[in-house]
């Protein structure tokens, strides 16, 4: 179960990554985007062929994210030039990926057990540190019995997430970014101030769909192959990590919706790997669990929202029937007195 648990942590924080990219479609450009189930593949192909073909596994992971940035803005280049349905949009590009993955890789499935990837050069620089004797002793001595074989996936994956989620910050209180915004909140207005909206939906989607490649990327290597299969459902994962981040932890401003983001899609792996351990459920069941997840975070924040409501006015009806008996007790003195 430790083990379960420690793994859908780790692959949480990559899959964060993704969920950023989803957060700035949905949340902030207010773009229901499904290229993302095709753009994520894109990521892990191009990664995958690129390493398998000789080449350094962060230079592949960089182009993939260019490939991502560019799957994105056709996307915007057909809602926005192509006058074509925002939905219709993202459906047709994550089709048309379909069969792009397919030949960039080749074949349906590239493995990468054998090569040399970011995630295995990332923890033979951990390895260098020497942090995971220092931490396993700890634990050991704590009489802990799980001991992963590293902590170095899990820890410079959260503090990319991290970084990824600074720059997002920092970018959207930018000009640009806050043009961005602004697109995304009232796109006739900013037309108004002689803003090119279309300009700002394009690149805010290849922007989305970029981060979602570099998720796509660095899963790919995690796993240990890239599959064209890879990204089927995954805006239904993204939306539940947004979702259920923003239930949790709220979503008062940018810094703390990115926040809840990361943490909503560490939550959704953790729920999922508990969601598993229950009898009846088998993996072939993960995509329903996830179609419950979602329903349940929608609906629960409103439920709540509702009981928070009655419970105000049943406040506020009793504190007006006690003024309101006081003030007749009050009448009811002046009354004798004046008598």
């Amino acid at each position: 179960m430790s083990i379960a648990l420690f793994g859908s942590i780790e692959a949480g924080a990559i899959y964060a990554l993704m969920a950023l990219g989803v957060y700035l479609s949905f949340r902030i450009l207010d773009f229901p985007d499904l290229t993302v189930d095709g753009s994520f593949v894109t990521g892990g192909a191009v990664a995958a062929i690129m390493i398998v073909n000789g080449s350094n596994p962060f230079l592949a992971t960089l182009v993939a994210i260019i490939a991502g940035f560019i799957a994105g803005c056709f996307t915007g280049l057909l809602h926005t030039k192509g006058k074509i349905n925002a939905l219709l949009s993202g459906i047709l590009m994550m089709i048309a990926l379909y069969s792009i993955n397919l030949r960039i890789m080749g074949k349906s499935n590239v493995s990468l057990l054998s090569e040399e990837t970011v995630i295995t050069k990332l923890t033979s620089f951990w390895k260098q540190l020497g942090i995971d004797d220092v931490v396993q002793s700890g634990l050991t001595a704590m009489g802990i019995a799980f001991i992963p074989k590293t902590w170095g996936i899990l820890f410079l994956m959260i503090i990319l997430a991290f970084l990824v989620k600074a720059g997002i910050d920092w970018f959207l209180k930018t000009e640009l970014g806050l043009a961005l915004r602004a697109t995304g909140d009232n796109a006739t207005m900013v037309k108004s101030f002689s803003v090119d909206t279309d300009f700002y939906k394009i690149f805010g989607l290849g922007l989305s769909n970029a981060l979602v490649a570099f998720s796509g990327a660095l899963v790919a290597q995690y796993n240990g192959f890239g599959d064209v299969g890879m990204g089927i459902g995954m805006i239904v994962i993204g939306l539940a990590s947004v979702i259920i981040g923003e239930a949790v932890f709220g979503a008062k401003n940018i810094v703390r919706a990115t926040a809840a983001v990361i943490g909503g899609a560490i939550l959704y792996r953790i729920i999922v790997t508990m969601a598993l351990r229950v009898e009846f459920l088998e993996t072939g069941d993960m995509k329903l669990i996830t179609a419950l997840i979602v329903i349940c975070a929608l609906i629960l924040p409103k439920v709540i929202d509702r009981q928070k409501e009655k419970q105000r006015k049943r406040k506020r009806l009793k504190s007006l029937q006690e003024k309101g008996a006081e003030g007749r007790g009050e009448s009811l003195a002046a009354a004798k007195t004046d008598l």
